[in-house]
Formats: C-alpha cells, sequence, structure tokens
C-alpha cells in the first residue's frame, strides 16, 4: 500500500509567505492571510470582526514559532484572554486581496501581555489595520488572574522580546 500525503490548500508563493515564522528586524511576526468570501459582506468588503481572527490566529502562530503551544498552556491551567483591544481600521480590504499581518509582543507588565498589531499589503503599500491588545494569565482552575506568570511560559515569552 502506498500512503497518500495530506495536503492542506496553500497560497501561492510570496515574499510574506517566505518570511512566516521569521521574526522581522523590528520584531515583527509575520502571517499571510486571503480575503475569502465568507470573511466579507454583501458588498465583498473584510468584516471588521475578521481582524480579530486573523490576529489572534498570527498571534497563537507566533506564540507557537518560538515553542508555546496554546494547547500547552491551557494543560498547565493557564489562559490569556484579552482585557483590552484598541483599533484603528484605515482601509478596507476586500474579497481576494493577500495581506500580512504582523505582530509583536510590545511588553510584559508582570501578567499583562501587551501585543501590537499591523495588517498591510504583501508590498507594504497599504495599511489596513493597527491594534494593540492587551491580554492577562488566568488560573482556569481558580478563574482568577495569576499574580505571576508560570517560569516556563515567562522563559519562552522572553524570546519574543529578543
Amino acid at each position: 500500500m502506498t500512503e497518500e500525503k495530506e495536503t492542506q490548500p496553500q497560497l501561492p508563493p510570496t515574499q510574506a509567505i517566505a518570511r512566516l515564522g521569521e521574526k522581522s528586524p523590528e520584531g515583527w511576526f509575520e502571517y499571510p492571510v486571503r480575503a475569502y468570501p465568507h470573511h466579507t459582506d454583501y458588498a465583498g468588503i473584510v468584516w471588521h470582526g475578521t481582524y480579530l481572527t486573523w490576529m489572534e490566529e498570527a498571534r497563537v502562530e507566533s506564540l507557537r514559532a518560538i515553542g508555546v503551544n496554546f494547547a500547552d498552556l491551557v494543560a498547565l491551567g493557564c489562559d490569556l484572554p484579552v482585557v483590552e483591544l484598541a483599533l484603528r481600521y484605515h482601509k478596507p480590504m476586500k474579497l481576494g486581496t493577500q495581506a500580512v499581518v504582523r505582530t509583536r509582543m510590545l511588553e510584559m507588565d508582570g501578567v499583562r501581555l501587551n501585543w501590537e498589531y499591523q495588517i498591510q499589503s504583501l508590498d507594504a503599500q497599504e495599511l489596513y489595520l493597527t491594534g494593540v491588545v492587551t491580554l492577562v494569565t488566568v488560573d482556569i482552575e481558580k478563574g482568577r488572574i495569576m499574580r505571576r506568570l508560570p517560569e516556563s511560559v515567562k522563559d519562552a515569552l522572553v524570546k519574543l522580546s529578543r
């Protein structure tokens, strides 16, 4: 018997995809996206909530790139809910548009993690969105904000600030 390898749909090769999982010199993690019909309204404009989904995907992937799987955090009893969110929509994205979600952790302030975002065109000529999101670490079992980050999580997150 021959083994058939499962293949997932792939975006065509672009500069952004070549950089997926790498940090830019400014510390940005870059995550490519494309606006599909289910991301848009009837006019073909990307729905405002779609950007939030892409931002979370980029943040989770940036953590995974440094060896922190979100499922592992949950297994440790740690969750990272959003407690503050500020977005600025600069220009609407349209159906079929390819873009790059750029994210980086600005700082760790105790158990608060502040992340910055930009969503821009592949050639960086168009800026669609900028934002800042604040997360806190929560003990899942107790349902309370942790007093401090678990050491293993803190050690891994330090990699993002380098």
